[in-house]
């Protein structure tokens, strides 16, 4: 196992619900192309924390990537609303340009 990804799930034995660590540990599964690992870790962000917005940008990509391009869509529009709702204009920049990308 990939020593990162097993530090991090000892991690989150003490702190399971720590947006951080789960968003840090789907982007070390999709390193090692564990996709389906990778969204669980973003999907339960979502649950856990909506306001993390982090994990918006990469959970839409990474559904973009399994052709779940409705699902993408929805997550981007449900990542931008978030931004706005926290004034973080550049997460919505960012959100907004790959939505686009996407959509257009």
């Amino acid at each position: 196992m990939n020593p990162r990804i097993e530090k991090l799930l000892n991690y989150l034995k003490e702190t399971p619900q720590d947006a951080f660590l789960n968003h840090a540990l789907g982007l070390e599964y999709i390193k090692e192309n564990q996709l389906e690992n990778a969204l669980t870790c973003f999907e339960l962000n979502h649950t856990i924390n909506p306001t993390y917005i982090g994990t918006y940008y990469h959970c839409a990509k990474l559904l973009e990537t399994m052709q779940k391009t409705e699902q993408a869509i929805a997550i981007y529009e449900q990542g931008m609303e978030q931004a706005r709702l926290q004034n973080d204009q550049h997460s919505l920049n960012e959100l907004r340009a790959a939505y686009e990308d996407l959509t257009f």
